[in-house]
């Protein structure tokens, strides 16, 4: 039985035997997944080897450091930068792109990624991840900052990886979305979960409500009727999830159905919340290539243009019925022709009721 599964190595040459540099797409995801190997190992440690608490340090994104943000950045530097298959990388953890070594050959990608999504959930043993993308370079110049600029559309290769009682790694090479499990005791990623489709019709959604009163009407009217149950518009129940780490939020989306959402707020001057090219593009293009739908909740994600290396969005993805769903209230809400749910409850006691607008 071992003998017969498919590994994530001639899974790749399969996926890639046609393509034009697939060889090294191939070679540079099973570097990606020797890294992906590594920090699993690490984050498994734990305060084993003193990879919890924070650090006095700040990344670019003005958020307080835990050991294991800058030890898992630095693994998947040093697993990717040497082998010739990358002309250069950018990290939601660094200011600017990371140049190849002048002592190493450049190749015809650029990889871009997450190191450690979710790291705020590491001192408490929840699942965490890493989120990875993989863009074209086909310059004889090292890349530059604009060359790192391109819309998710323009992606190769995205996946993550969830640390959890398994580690799981879901990927896309174009050619549907695909889950492997790591055997540690062998150190292969076996497919375990081939041709991953997100159910269309669902009763889960995902978000932070915390924030309620900081959202747009359009996403306050979605989550009000979902809460409404059976007694309200929807006429079913909803279930709310909330893990605060985008990688296990979004993976139970995949294998559930729903919609996850981060969406813009007014407690801030910024756009959204999570990273367009770490976080936003490459979990678009696993969703999409699932069969669901990804949107900043006014337009496709994966056609949004990057203006800026470190450029936050509203994010809106999964099962497509839903992300039809709230694209269309917010097109209704900036039309000026929508009609917010008001919960019967808070209607008859007077209490809470929103004015009409």
């Amino acid at each position: 039985m071992h003998t017969r599964r498919t590994t994530l190595s001639k899974f790749l040459i399969e996926q890639l035997k046609n393509s034009p540099d697939g060889q090294a797409l191939a070679a540079l995801l099973v570097d990606v997944s020797a890294a992906i190997k590594a920090i699993s190992a690490a984050a498994g440690k734990g305060a084993l080897e003193g990879n919890v608490g924070s650090l006095e340090t700040v990344n670019v994104q003005e958020e307080v450091q835990k050991p294991l943000d800058v030890l898992t950045n630095q693994i998947m530097l040093h697993h990717c930068d040497w082998g010739g298959l990358v002309a250069g990388m950018a990290s939601e953890e660094m200011e600017k792109p990371y140049d190849i070594p002048n002592e190493y050959a450049r190749g015809c990608h650029l990889l871009i990624f997450d190191p450690l999504d979710g790291s705020s959930n590491i001192d408490f043993n929840v699942a965490v991840g890493t989120i990875f993308s993989v863009l074209k370079h086909n310059k004889d110049t090292p890349p530059t900052e604009a060359d790192y600029l391109q819309p998710g559309n323009r992606q190769v290769a995205a996946g993550y990886a969830i640390y959890g009682p398994a580690t799981l790694l879901v990927l896309t090479v174009g050619q549907g979305t695909h889950g492997f499990t790591l055997d540690r005791e062998v150190g292969n990623f076996v497919l375990t979960h081939p041709n991953l489709r997100i159910p269309e019709e669902t009763d889960q959604f995902a978000i932070n409500a915390s924030n309620e009163r900081f959202w747009e009407p359009p996403i306050q009217r979605y989550v009000e009727e979902c809460r409404a149950g059976k007694t309200g518009p929807r006429e079913r129940d909803f279930n709310m999830r909330w893990i605060a780490s985008m990688v296990a939020d979004v993976h139970r989306i995949l294998l559930r159905g729903g919609v996850f959402t981060y969406p813009r707020d007014s407690k801030s001057s910024k756009s959204g919340r999570l990273r367009l090219l770490y976080e936003a593009s490459p979990m678009a293009m696993l969703v999409e290539q699932a069969g669901g739908a990804a949107s900043t909740g006014r337009g496709r994600l994966l056609d949004e243009p990057p203006q800026a290396l470190h450029q936050r969005v509203p994010v809106v993805l999964g099962s497509k019925s839903e992300v039809e769903r709230i694209e269309r209230y917010h097109r209704e809400f900036d039309a000026g022709t929508d009609k917010p749910f008001v919960s019967p409850l808070f209607n008859e006691r007077s209490l809470f009721r929103k004015e009409a607008r």
